[in-house]
């Protein structure tokens, strides 16, 4: 069931703006060609628009320029050309074959740019047929242009009228994200939850707030206005997503043993009233995000302090004993305090004029990525070992031969609809490309059915216009983040508009469904026999990558003991790839697990891979906040000495996977002090560091016996993987400090 404020937040969010933007940019032109009398020309005009909005993705308003104007040019040449070698199969057969490879390369330079090479794809198929309306091919081509400036033009004028509204979207869309975060690790508190279930759920959370934060340092860090904005609203969003990224480390850095937590205070209020904070912080965020989205000057819902004092009284009365495992409790009241003091900091930017100018938040420019468009980087990807490059010739191959037996078959007039299925199915990956088979055909079968009987029902032009307009309008705002739900509101808006243009209902809908069905059976038999890309054989790769991001995030512990200080921006930098690493590596996990059991290698090691990784970067997040706030002389001796062994230990991990020649692996060359590596003094803070480095050194070995399974050096045991879990946290308990 929805609720009233995630239905009000939708109307203020992106999506929904998005659908607004598509939805007007689109529908004008059609309705000033029937205003005058040249449905024709308009329809030609709204096609172009369309075409344009496909690849206007989120981001910096300067790159979404630059992929306008490129397609603003593709546009032109690819309509010019399709029309021109319509009726000569062998021709378009040529097109097809030449330019869907080309075009599906240039996912190769990145998200945006594929998205450009969709829409030149999306080009040729809806030009194959003949223009209606009456015009010459250069007429045609020239009004689908226009009708892409036209949009281009429309986008970009928004964003200049509303420069930061992307970036306050965004960054609500993340707030509310890392809020459900919290609100699954409250569930750790309840005795009546599944663990296991609450850790897939923490995993699969972690994958969309990395994607949103992805997203986000596009937005704010590549926009010069926003970064040089010397404005209270520029540095705001920018210390909001510094906070949130903060809150967000605290929510996930401690780990417990809740088995035994459960166990112990499970009859107790303690865990009660945890949970019972936990959830009014997660409440508090998204209120914060629903405000931030709107527009509005965000006012809390809760007294945190008040709820704070509460928990602590009620803590203080359990743990009246000396017993020091109870200290669980005061670590739990310690971390609630940390994350509600920056949940208030972020409603303090709104409640004055004066923003904090001084504060050191990093050189931000090194937090995104900056793609260049090199034809070195195109020649290096023609290669087998190139999913893209698997991806562009399984592509090219499966429309042209889509192509071939459509048109041998005499399939009706809308050929174009099968490769346009197959162009929206078809991906990189067997299993994404089975995902989306499935709710391309749920999703046309649902719709077509409500499409009909809407049709059958509502008579009235005036109506049925309204309806248009409405399902236009959801199709737009949901395809991107619910494909299926798209899909269901697509296909009753296409046929209401098929039934303005005079085609019948029923031929239409039996067309679409006839053609899908074709379309999702060609992708998908494409997938698993030309040049299938599985992820076991890619996984590797993404243990790597997660292996070194843990171990670069470790280094800055020994790096802070020698340099004394640790930047701002190191720091932050190296938490960053963690958390990118992590998403990454569960996300592939996931589409493999997908896949065909024949195809799924070593899934329970996997697993248990992820699940140490992630102990692993909780750990080390502990230590770090700990060594940053403690006399150095308290680390000496057998923490250092530990640290030492840690690092060894994950060099020699490292090793054992494939050396990639392009970024080879470098271990960090950290000269300790003789200082460091004696015993100095033995302090109660110096246990505790002792009991913390030493679990870092349990923890690798489990990293070393997974990775020896995935690399085949030992067999694979029989744990099952929800066991594993289990037993990973037992193994690992808390360190608390007394």
């Amino acid at each position: 069931m929805i609720k009233k404020a995630d239905f009000l937040h939708f109307l203020h969010g992106q999506d929904f703006a998005n659908g607004l933007r598509i939805s007007f940019g689109t529908i004008i032109p059609a309705l000033v060609g029937f205003y005058f009398g040249d449905l024709g020309t308009g329809i030609a005009i709204s096609l172009g628009a369309l075409y344009a909005s496909i690849a206007d993705t989120p981001g910096p308003a300067a790159h979404r320029r630059n992929a306008l104007l490129a397609t603003l040019l593709l546009v032109f040449l690819m309509t010019l050309l399709t029309q021109f070698v319509n009726g000569h199969p062998i021709l378009l057969v040529l097109e097809l074959m030449v330019f869907c490879f080309l075009f599906s390369m240039l996912a190769a330079y990145g998200p945006r740019a594929a998205a450009v090479g969709t829409t030149a794809m999306l080009i040729i198929f809806l030009n194959i047929e003949p223009p209606d309306g009456g015009h010459n091919i250069i007429e045609y081509s020239a009004f689908i242009t226009l009708g892409s400036g036209w949009y281009a033009l429309l986008s970009l004028s928004l964003t200049q009228v509303m420069p930061y509204r992307l970036a306050q979207q965004e960054l609500a869309e993340t707030v509310r994200e890392v809020a459900t975060f919290i609100q699954i690790k409250s569930e750790f508190y309840d005795p009546t939850s599944d663990i296991n279930n609450s850790y897939k759920k923490l995993i699969d959370q972690q994958i969309k707030i990395n994607t949103h934060l992805h997203s986000l340092r596009e937005i704010l860090f590549k926009s010069k206005l926003i970064v040089k904005d010397p404005t209270p609203i520029g540095r705001t969003l920018i210390l909001v997503f510094s906070d949130i990224i903060d809150l967000f480390e605290k929510a996930m850095s401690t780990q417990f043993n809740y088995d035994e937590i459960r166990g112990k205070f499970g009859d107790t209020e303690a865990l009660k009233e945890i949970r019972f904070t936990l959830i009014r912080l997660s409440n508090e965020l998204h209120n914060f995000g629903y405000f931030l989205a709107a527009n509005s000057r965000p006012k809390m819902l809760f007294n945190l302090q008040s709820d704070l004092e509460n928990l602590k009284e009620v803590i203080d009365n359990t743990t009246t004993n000396e017993d020091e495992n109870t200290f669980f409790l005061k670590k739990v009241l310690i971390n609630i305090r940390s994350i509600s003091r920056r949940t208030q900091t972020l409603y303090t930017y709104f409640q004055s004029k004066e923003v904090d100018t001084q504060r050191n938040i990093g050189d931000i420019s090194k937090f995104v990525s900056h793609d260049t468009i090199d034809l070195k980087i195109f020649r290096n990807n023609l290669t087998l070992k190139s999913d893209i490059f698997r991806h562009a010739i399984r592509t090219s191959v499966v429309m042209v031969v889509a192509f071939v037996l459509a048109y041998l078959s005499n399939f009706g007039q809308h050929i174009n609809w099968i490769l346009l299925t197959i162009l929206v199915i078809l991906k990189p990956g067997w299993s994404l490309t089975r995902e989306r088979n499935f709710q391309r055909l749920v999703g046309t079968i649902v719709g077509g059915g409500v499409g009909i009987i809407l049709l059958i029902w509502v008579k009235d032009p005036t109506a049925r216009f309204f309806m248009l307009l409405v399902f236009m309008v959801l199709t737009y705002s949901i395809i991107r983040i619910n494909y299926i739900l798209g899909v269901i509101f697509m296909t009753p808006y296409l046929l209401i508009m098929f039934s303005f243009l005079g085609e019948g209902t029923v031929d239409v809908a039996r067309e679409r469904i006839f053609a899908t069905f074709i379309g999702c059976g060609l992708a998908f038999i494409s997938s698993y026999i030309i040049l299938p890309s599985w992820e076991g054989e890619q996984i590797q790769k993404y243990m790597k990558k997660l292996l070194i991001a843990n171990y670069n995030y470790f280094i800055k512990i020994p790096e802070t003991l020698v340099n004394s200080e640790l930047t701002e921006t190191d720091y932050k930098l190296a938490r960053k790839e963690v958390y990118v690493a992590s998403a990454n590596m569960a996300s592939a996990y996931q589409r493999m697990i997908t896949e065909p059991k024949s195809k799924q290698k070593n899934s329970k090691s996997l697993n248990k891979f992820i699940v140490v990784n992630h102990l692993f970067t909780s750990h080390t997040a502990n230590l770090i906040d700990a060594v940053r706030s403690t006399d150095h002389s308290d680390i000496s001796g057998r923490p250092v000495r530990n640290l030492k062994r840690t690092a060894v230990k994950m060099e020699n991990l490292i090793g054992l996977f494939e050396d990639d020649r392009k970024d080879p692996f470098i271990p960090a060359e950290i000269n300790l002090p003789e200082n460091l590596l004696t015993d100095q003094v033995n302090t109660q803070e110096k246990t505790f560091l002792i009991s913390q480095t030493r679990e870092l050194r349990r923890i690798t070995d489990d990293l070393r016996r997974s990775s020896d399974i995935v690399l085949g050096i030992l067999p694979e045991h029989e744990t099952a993987p929800a066991e594993e879990i289990k037993e990973l946290v037992a193994d690992h308990p808390p360190i608390i400090k007394n």
